[in-house]
């Protein structure tokens, strides 16, 4: 009787490893997300890299306002 029940738990031990191994996957996957996204967020957008060199003096304000309006 005592091994029909070992038997019995065994037969959806690969489900475990399977969904287990997914887990891990997806919490690694999450792990390299977090450490390479928080760069992304350091990174000057190009409309702050233009409002900066507007503020400079580098860019006159026809330039900034037709840069602003995007590639056309």
């Amino acid at each position: 009787m005592h091994w029909r029940i070992v038997e019995r738990g065994m037969e959806f031990g690969w489900l475990f490893i399977i969904i287990f191994s997914a887990l891990i996957i997806l919490g690694v996957a999450h792990l390299v997300n977090l450490i390479t996204g928080s760069r992304r967020t350091l990174e000057e957008s190009p409309f702050r890299i233009l409002k900066r060199r507007y503020a400079k003096g580098e860019i006159t304000r026809e330039e900034f306002e037709k840069m602003k309006g995007g590639p056309n």
